[in-house]
């Protein structure tokens, strides 16, 4: 029995439930979870629903604010001094290292903000793909001035000494207004009463001489009272509106600025493509080589064996030795079948016509017949319209070697093929296929062992290859290959 976990990323195992008990149950747990949730929010939604959350989130946007600012200027200081040290130093290479830690640093207070960013509730920014070079690109020169060649590093730097800063200092001076205007005018008519009063001091009569209809007859000190609460309420009641957008202005640049970008997507799709073909380019390589090897010490000894007897059977032909000629007979025959099944069992990683002629679920129910095993197949004919030429090749040849591996080593009575396809919510349909024999177990992917180059040839599909074999069986191989729509 398969892994909970490795089940979950790479496809259905043969003797786990079906996939549409396995759907109905995801289904209702989904439906019930949804309809819990749900409930509260009917009833409770609305406007003051939203401004209660709203105003959850403003103590985090006020220290995210206040905090961000202490950030811009401390970081606008070292990456300045660092980065324009550098670039006066590049005429005696001492200066590269120099702008390469700059760099580096602006990353660092990248992070930082991206880190402070989580204490206003708004949605996590992503890591951006900061290597971009190939996976075989080494060397002390390539990796120090990897910096140099990413451009989120330059983008962050920019960020660091140049946007955060100027947007920095306009947010910090609002939320300080909005901070001091509507806590300090709530509380006016407390701390008020402490401040020196005198000549010039009391404004508050200047209003009331100006306003009479509204004023007339009030000492200038509830004047002044009144209109800080005033003001204290509407800067408080606008707060969580006010540093909300702030925090958001700051989100939305560090989404475009200090995030992940689509191109990173391309990037990674262009190392796993490289990865991929090296590691198909690798399998053949050495498939190649282990038919060779597997050419030379079998079929091609006995050839030369019965080269051999061949030639001895001539003897004795024209010396009228007809016993010994025909004991020399059935020994070529036993050799020249030997070489016939050698070959055979060889030619099994070559795409048989069968393959082309009728399809990939016909190629692997015949080399699931023409096993002896006692096989059981769960093959889906669906995969014959969405497979390409190329997987159904690595398919087959997998299979085959899965079962031949199964009849040498596993001791198995019976085994069981299912393939399958498996559609992902975010990502292509998936090819699933499985080998489960109930044999002896203890298969383990090693270096220089047959797994491990199929495993490779999977992994130049962009598959992955699961191996489940405990000691005493049974044994579960799983092949996984996304697929790309095929061409009409």
């Amino acid at each position: 029995m398969m892994e909970p976990f490795l089940v979950a990323e790479t496809g259905e195992h043969p003797d786990l439930p079906r996939p549409e008990e396995t759907a109905m149950s995801t289904m209702t747990t989904d439906t019930t979870s949804t309809v819990v949730t749900a409930t509260p929010a009917s009833g409770s939604g609305g406007f003051w629903a939203s401004y209660a959350q709203a105003w959850r989130r403003t103590p985090g946007s006020a220290v995210y604010l206040l905090a961000v600012f202490v950030l811009a200027m401390i970081a606008v200081s070292v990456l300045a001094t660092l980065f324009w040290t550098g670039v006066g130093l590049l005429i005696i290479v001492i200066g590269i290292p120099i702008v390469v830690l700059s760099l580096l640093v602006a990353r660092g207070f990248g992070v930082a903000d991206r880190f402070l960013l989580r204490l206003t509730s708004l949605p996590e920014i992503a890591e951006p793909m900061w290597n971009r070079d190939q996976s075989d690109t080494s060397g002390f020169w390539m990796t120090l001035t990897r910096p140099i060649r990413g451009a989120h590093y330059w983008v962050y730097l920019v960020h660091g000494m140049v946007v955060s800063p100027i947007v920095s200092t306009l947010t910090f001076t609002l939320t300080t207004v909005w901070l001091g205007v509507g806590l300090g005018g709530l509380t006016y008519w407390f701390w008020g009463a402490f401040l020196p009063r005198g000549d010039g001091g009391e404004w508050g009569h200047y209003v009331a001489d100006a306003i009479p209809w509204m004023f007339g007859g009030w000492s200038s000190w509830s004047v002044e009272v009144i209109l800080y609460l005033v003001a204290g309420i509407v800067f408080t009641s606008t707060m969580p509106w006010a540093l909300g957008a702030l925090a958001r202005l700051h989100h939305a640049i560090a989404q475009g600025m200090l995030g992940h970008w689509r191109s990173d997507d391309l990037a990674a799709e262009v190392r796993a493509e490289s990865a991929a073909r090296g590691a198909a380019v690798h399998a053949e390589d050495v498939a190649l080589r282990r038919l060779e090897r597997d050419i030379h010490d079998g079929p091609q000894q006995r050839l030369v064996r019965l080269q051999l007897d061949l030639a001895a059977l001539e003897r004795r032909a024209e010396s009228g030795d007809t016993d010994a000629a025909a004991e020399l007979a059935r020994e070529a025959r036993g050799h020249a079948k030997a070489a016939l099944d050698e070959l055979r069992a060889l030619s099994s990683g070559v795409a048989p016509p069968l393959l082309q002629d009728r399809g990939l679920a016909a190629a692997l129910a015949a080399v699931a017949g023409g096993t002896p095993l006692l096989v059981r197949t769960e093959i889906d004919p669906a995969i014959d319209a969405v497979v390409s030429p190329e997987i159904a090749r690595t398919v087959y040849f997998v299979v085959a070697e899965l079962f031949t591996n199964a009849v040498k080593h596993s001791g198995a009575a019976g085994a069981t093929l299912k393939a399958s396809l498996r559609a992902a919510a975010d990502g292509p349909l998936t090819l699933d296929v499985w080998v489960v024999d109930n044999g002896r177990g203890g298969a383990v992917l090693a270096p220089g062992h047959g797994l491990e180059g199929l495993r490779e040839r999977i992994a130049g599909l962009r598959g992955v290859m699961v191996v489940q074999s405990p000691l005493g069986g049974p044994t579960s191989v799983g092949a996984h290959i996304p697929l790309a729509p095929v061409a009409s």
